[in-house]
């Protein structure tokens, strides 16, 4: 129910996958694509339609060179805040249209809470981890939904599942 704050880090290591195949590193994951979007709205605040973020999912989508429904987790920014939460949930229904409903959606902030700066970084090692155990994460203390957050939202139990995007 709201915001928790949270404290964190995580560090990553990227490099050309041949390198590390050289070095004879273990590699979690390969970065196929990724997006960023700012619209200037506001300092913190949100348009409720999604339509920014939709941008940068669908804009990351193709820099991967794959399909919406090639997506088979959403790992959600998931602050808490209802402002948040709608508009993501709107911007995955506008991205992934009715494949949206099929993917589960979870946010890790649910269980350590919103560390600010570090959390983008502690959500991809969360994500890969997910990837590496074929594991999707679940939202803790989801309790009670909001009818305009309809997704699937993994509520409170981890779920086995194959990922591969």
């Amino acid at each position: 129910d709201g915001f928790v704050m949270g404290e964190g880090g995580a560090v990553l290591v990227l490099e050309e996958l041949e390198h590390a195949r050289a070095r004879g590193a273990t590699v979690y994951c390969e970065v196929s694509g990724y997006a960023t979007f700012g619209n200037a709205y506001h300092m913190t605040g949100l348009t409720r339609e999604g339509m920014e973020m939709a941008r940068a999912i669908d804009s990351a989508i193709g820099h991967a060179r794959i399909d919406g429904s090639d997506i088979d987790y959403v790992n959600a920014h998931g602050s808490g805040t209802q402002q948040n939460d709608r508009h993501e949930t709107a911007a995955v229904k506008q991205s992934l249209g009715t494949h949206a409903y099929k993917v589960p959606m979870s946010s890790i902030k649910s269980m350590v809470g919103h560390s600010l700066g570090a959390i983008g970084a502690i959500e991809i090692v969360a994500c890969v981890l997910a990837m590496a155990n074929q594991v999707v994460p679940p939202t803790a203390n989801y309790e009670t939904p909001d009818p305009e957050c309809d997704l699937d939202y993994v509520p409170r139990t981890a779920r086995a599942l194959k990922l591969r995007n």
